[in-house]
């Protein structure tokens, strides 16, 4: 049961049945405000949820893509902003200099899930006055705020309904070469220095999670989450990748007594198998995931893990967010290994990322399965797109061809044998205008599409963010490249939220409606959403994340109202326990629930008012009234306050720390050395 309304305001029953384009219900023409230019890879809105009988307020059949822009939030800030100025929501800085410039916006170059979590980040497109005039010129002047936006659904989640954080290994262990650790690509190229990464920071200590399990686990206890989800470390188990050159048992115990505490805290784990770091002797020797020798060593080490911890794990992730990997691992060189390798690398890595996934399913299939009853799926992020003009064919085309190079890349062929035939096509008339003799994009056999076929037994998502996309034509002339394969641009609306990266805004509806393309396209999978959250505001240093509490509780409402269209959600992992290291952003945006001073050698974690935010919603599983959700908000704010006091005194008790640890040490050592001179001295005097 549940209530929809703003804040409570709209009871059941107000929106009407929306079954067709114009009744009564349906949100109006979708007035339109100038967009920002932006390359970042989203989502279409192919299919939309069938509506419920007023429940919940309906998203319209027959009227692809409609969707006018969300009102600003209120102002929120966290105070401490760089040079104490205050943001509202509403006012991007980069959107702001952007309208008035008729420029580009800001640009994703990083995904947590990017997550992360959560998507990649791309390279900003310079485009020609004319076609920002262009664009400027279809987009019109102002939108109306939309009943579906407006409301916010009351109710709770199904029974049994797992909730959750997550994290990766490289991001947050540290102990990069100790205990039997091998390097990983992600260790040489933070090690390479050259700017590769902001501030040229490194994850040899990270978050120092490596030591500092139990205290982790009761950050998860205090949180209430019914599972953790995190990495496993290759190269920490395998330290040159290779099960038959030697396997690390160090690192065997050290994962088998991290589960063994989490189960003991009555949470389950979720383990990915690969979050990004690769063993770097696989790269120097077999060039990585462009060679299908790592098939087989991926399938491996695969089946080591679940010899050793299937026992007790019931939920596989074999990659997290491949897309991310292949594409700025092989095409942008933004993340390891480094490698431009335009139009070709993250089409070959990709493919044999598919086939090792299918491997490692089939292993468990056919070993494990009746043994340990567990599940095995992928995690893939996307984020959502809408066409810009819903009147264009060509916006609707290429909005729904966004989300096939997005999510259908990899979905498709687990889900359906190949490729998206749109990917084929396109990749394939490209390459023969490039004067290639055949289509960059590899192709599947027979026996690999029957094989690959029907190798996950649910599916992981991940989403951060909305785009609008509209057409573009590249010319082959350009070059091979992912984006030219695409024809697309991706805009962003300045009134979004802007809540500190650049390629992040707070657009929760697109949550719904990428949940529901999932459902439809793939035959209403299983879905644990495996990504979802937002960084910290830029330079900000507070725990009164308001920001956070406000995203989480839009995006949780949405997947709620997914789940009441029919949608087979499982389960949903927030992104991120702690702030930790965010690739090549450094140590700069933080994702976490807990705040970590990496200044600090003890790396202390301190909770941010979003920690008592969610651990609410979990409890009561949902938003059971609209009193006692405004209560969770208020007494989060109230506590956060006394913990920022904590924070302040952080640089005073690392000072206290390093007297305590260094200075008074150093003193008694000189007083010993002092006593036994004079002790030295006093006694020649004797004799």
């Amino acid at each position: 049961m549940g209530t929809s309304g703003p804040e409570g305001a709209r009871g059941p029953g107000s929106l009407p049945l929306c079954p067709a384009r114009g009744l009564t219900g349906c949100p109006g023409p979708r007035a339109r405000l100038p967009l920002l230019l932006t390359q970042a890879p989203l989502a279409s809105s192919a299919f939309l949820p069938s509506p419920l009988n007023g429940a919940i307020e309906p998203l319209c059949r027959g009227r692809l893509g409609h969707r006018p822009h969300p009102q600003p939030e209120p102002s929120l800030c966290c105070g401490l902003c760089s040079q104490g100025q205050q943001r509202p929501w509403g006012q991007s800085e980069s959107a702001l200099a952007a309208t008035a410039s008729l420029g580009v916006s800001g640009t994703r170059d990083n995904d947590p899930r990017n997550g992360g979590g959560p998507g990649a980040m791309k390279p900003v497109q310079v485009v020609t006055l004319w076609w920002v005039l262009l664009l400027v010129s279809r987009l019109g002047a102002a939108r109306k705020g939309s009943p579906e936006e407006a409301s916010f659904y009351y109710g709770t989640f199904p029974l049994g309904f797992s909730w959750g954080v997550g994290s990766s290994a490289f991001q947050t262990e540290g102990a990069w070469d100790q205990d039997g650790k091998g390097p990983s690509i992600w260790d040489a190229f933070t090690h390479s220095g050259k700017g590769k990464v902001l501030g040229d920071e490194t994850a040899d200590v990270a978050c120092d999670g490596y030591y500092k399990v139990q205290e982790d686990i009761i950050l998860l206890r205090e949180l209430r989450v019914s599972h953790y989800r995190f990495s496993l470390s290759w190269p920490r188990l395998l330290p040159t990748g290779v099960r038959a050159d030697k396997v690390n048992k160090r690192g065997i115990k050290f994962y088998s007594d991290f589960i063994d505490a989490l189960l003991k805290s009555n949470i389950t784990p979720i383990v990915t198998l690969h979050h990004w770091d690769l063993p770097q002797l696989l790269q120097v020797k077999y060039g990585g995931w462009q060679n299908g020798s790592m098939v087989n060593y991926f399938g491996d080490y695969a089946d080591l893990c679940f010899e050793a911890f299937g026992d007790r794990v019931k939920h596989w992730i074999t990659f997290s967010d491949p897309r991310t990997m292949a594409e700025k691992g092989f095409e942008t060189g933004h993340h390891a290994p480094g490698l431009q390798l335009h139009g070709t690398g993250l089409y070959r890595a990709a493919h044999h990322i598919i086939k090792a996934h299918a491997q490692a399913w089939h292993s468990y299939n056919s070993t494990w399965r009746a043994k340990q009853r567990g599940l095995v799926g992928i995690s893939l992020n996307c984020d959502w797109g809408e066409p810009v003009d819903i009147s264009s064919p060509k916006d609707i085309e290429a909005a729904e061809r966004y989300l096939q190079f997005c999510l259908g890349w990899f979905a498709n062929p687990i889900y359906a044998g190949d490729y998206p035939q749109v990917m084929k096509e396109r990749i394939g008339k490209k390459s023969v205008e490039q004067g290639l003799d055949m289509s960059r994009l590899p192709v599947f056999s027979l026996q690999e599409k029957s094989y690959i076929k029907g190798t996950s037994d649910f599916l992981g998502l991940g989403h951060f963010t909305t785009r609008y996309i509209t057409e573009r034509n590249y010319p082959s002339r350009q070059g091979p490249s992912y984006q030219n394969d695409r024809d697309l641009v991706e805009l962003v609306d300045p009134n979004w939220p802007d809540l500190g990266s650049k390629w992040l805004y707070s657009v929760p509806w697109g949550f719904r409606r990428l949940l529901h393309f999932a459902q439809t396209q793939y035959g209403n999978p299983p879905i644990y959403v495996t990504e979802n959250g937002v960084s910290q505001k830029l330079h900000c240093t507070q725990l009164c994340d308001e920001w956070r509490i406000q995203y989480l509780k839009g995006y949780i409402n949405e997947m709620l109202k997914a789940i009441k269209d029919g949608a087979n959600i499982k389960g949903y992992t927030s992104w991120s326990l702690l702030d930790k290291f965010e690739w090549e952003k450094g140590y700069s945006d933080r994702y976490g629930f807990y705040y970590v001073e990496f200044n600090n050698r003890n790396k202390p974690r301190y909770p941010k008012a979003s920690v008592q935010y969610y651990e609410k919603i979990i409890t009561a599983n949902g938003f059971p009234n609209p009193r006692e959700v405004e209560s969770w908000y208020l007494k989060a704010l109230e506590t956060c306050s006394i913990n920022n006091q904590m924070l302040a005194a952080e640089p005073l008790l690392s000072h206290m720390q390093m007297v305590t640890e260094i200075v008074v040490p150093t003193v008694c050592t000189l007083c010993v050395l002092i006593s036994a001179v004079l002790l030295m001295l006093l006694l020649r005097s004797q004799s």
